[in-house]
């Protein structure tokens, strides 16, 4: 759960700091204000790709630094600078962190929705993974994609093996010098993002140090030095504990607060005199971050591609120098891998068919809540097993989903009947599906049954009207099981929100900023109104925006009918 966000000359925001709450939290403002950019900063702590174009204007560096609550109720700070020159590096709870640790926290913690993600749902290859996910089918799913990569593996040496002997020789010479390249780096995971922080420590060395110095003075040694004034301040509190007790956790928290800032002035007199901050270490790491960009440009993107790519140029090599002797190997090999393949996709096949049912059954009942009472759907299949060269990581399966939105209507691709408003509920709806928890009905606004976090950038394209209020019915039942985060233009679904944000966008001096304010009750009727009326805010029209958040308040029928149903 996201508990706090603070973000720092990213983009049009100089400055911003918000709390959010669990529940369904709803951001709103004009557009263009800047709403998208608290999504996108999110999304760079959790490890989107960085860029200098993120930065503000004039500004060395942009940072971004959240608490999030994981789901033993654990806070973990996780943080991420960028600079000018488009570097960055990230850090979780104060220890540095590569961007594989973000993307796994990601995972974990957030999800995030995009304002066109609902468009891959025209894509039919992104069909099959919804039902697999419904079906709980993950496990299965993964050990297919595993036994494929064994088959294609053993398909490619296999083609390799029957080169003939100047191909062969053309193709080992190659492989000598990219693997020549690729060893004599030496390269381990994860080795560029380490190097890229140190260098910025190194290339910061002087000012490290004299902040080091000068707040270990602070601390310790300078005339009236932070911990010998404490003891003063301890002494005093003591006495008021006695007098009365309601100072008495802060008088037992003394020796902890204490512990804390000598281990603080520890680490601050030792810190910078452990960095090597000489023009020759300087230099060696320039060098070596130089010859693992050349590395990743032409092997890469990332160094782990780099160095898989090593492993694979090795094996290869294997292979070739002994292509005669394997050949036959090779094919006994590929007969089993076929055949462990088979049995894993055959199994996956059939618990995916036995599933499409009830996925479209359910998927019916969730749009019907979203204003597409009379939609159908339904998972199709290839009829026969498919041929061996149409085989691949999802199995023996191709999938689509067909709907008919109106009565009457015949069964037809998703792709070429859905609008965007319709497109925008079907993926809330999946969503919804895949975010069920098995034998739980739901939580309160104040205590989730999770802690992840759901972050919609406008799920309300394209609708409006009835629609819109029972868009936002549903996104307020999933804010009582998860945290939700919403960006929104929607009045009806602004007002099913347990917490609003409205971001605002200023000029001062010369200079574009974004501020994010907590609305109270009667800054949230004044912003409904807005987004009613828009520039003309009258009476009436804040009458109306009080009485549909005096509506969005009350609890969804069809939640209570349901719940009821439950129990």
């Amino acid at each position: 759960m996201l508990r706090f966000l603070r973000i720092r000359n990213l983009a049009v925001i100089e400055a911003v700091e918000v709390e959010f709450e669990p529940g369904f939290n709803v951001l709103t403002g004009e557009t263009g204000a800047g709403k998208s950019i608290l999504v996108e900063a999110v999304g760079l702590l959790l490890g989107a790709r960085a860029s200098s174009d993120l930065v503000r204007t004039g500004e060395a560096q942009a940072a971004i630094e959240a608490i999030f609550e994981d789901a033993d109720g654990r806070e973990l700070i996780v943080r991420r600078e960028i600079t000018s020159q488009g570097r960055s590096r990230s850090f979780i709870s104060g220890a540095l962190a590569t961007a594989a640790a973000l993307r796994d926290l990601s995972a974990r913690l957030v999800e995030l929705h995009g304002q066109h993600e609902h468009q891959a749902l025209l894509d039919p290859l992104t069909h099959l993974p919804l039902l697999d996910e419904y079906a709980g089918l993950g496990e299965l799913s993964a050990k297919t994609v595993d036994v494929w990569t064994r088959v294609r593996t053993l398909r490619e040496q296999l083609e390799r093996s029957r080169m003939d002997a100047r191909e062969k020789a053309a193709r080992l010479d190659l492989i000598a010098f990219q693997l020549g390249e690729i060893e004599k780096a030496s390269a381990k995971p994860g080795e560029d993002e380490e190097l890229a922080a140190t260098r910025q420590v190194l290339a910061s060395a002087e000012r490290i140090q004299r902040l080091c110095e000068e707040s270990y003075a602070a601390l310790y040694e300078s005339d009236g030095a932070a911990l010998s004034g404490l003891s003063g301040v301890w002494k005093r509190v003591s006495e008021l504990a006695a007098i009365d007790p309601q100072f008495a956790p802060y008088a037992d928290a003394r020796d902890g607060i204490k512990s804390q800032l000598e281990d603080l002035a520890f680490f601050l007199r030792h810190y910078a005199d452990g960095i090597d901050a000489s023009p020759g270490r300087l230099q060696h790491v320039e060098d070596r971050l130089a010859l693992l960009d050349r590395l990743k440009r032409k092997y890469g993107p990332s160094l782990q591609e780099v160095i898989d790519k090593g492993h694979a140029l090795a094996r290869e090599r294997e292979l070739l120098t002994g292509a005669g002797e394997r050949a036959g190997d090779l094919v006994k090999e590929l007969e089993g891998a076929d055949a462990a393949y088979l049995e894993v996709a055959r199994g996956l096949s059939r618990k995916r068919r036995s599933a499409a049912i009830g996925f479209a059954r359910e998927l019916e009942a969730l749009v019907a809540e979203l204003a597409m009472a009379r939609t159908r759907f339904e998972v199709r299949f290839n009829e026969g097993e498919l041929p061996e060269e149409a085989w691949s990581e999802r199995g023996v399966d191709q999938a689509e989903l067909f709907v008919s939105p109106n009565p009457g209507e015949d069964l037809r691709p998703l792709a070429r009947i859905v609008s965007g408003g319709e497109l925008s509920r079907v993926m809330l709806a999946l969503k919804t599906l895949a975010l069920r928890t098995p034998g739980v009905v739901t939580g309160t606004a104040s205590h989730p049954v999770s802690s992840k976090t759901l972050i919609f950038d406008e799920v309300d394209a394209g609708i409006g009207g009835r629609v819109a209020d029972v868009v936002g019915s549903r996104l307020r039942a999933l804010g009582d099981r998860f945290q939700v985060l919403c960006i929104t233009h929607l009045p009806q679904i602004a007002a099913r929100g347990t917490t609003q944000f409205r971001i605002e966008k200023a000029v001062r001096g010369n200079r574009t900023l974004t501020s994010v304010e907590r609305l109270d009750g009667a800054g949230r009727v004044d912003e409904v109104a807005r987004m009613i009326g828009g520039a003309s805010v009258t009476e009436p029209v804040r009458a109306s925006a009080r009485e549909l958040l005096e509506s969005g308040a009350r609890k969804p029928k069809a939640q209570a009918g349901r719940r009821k149903a439950s129990g």
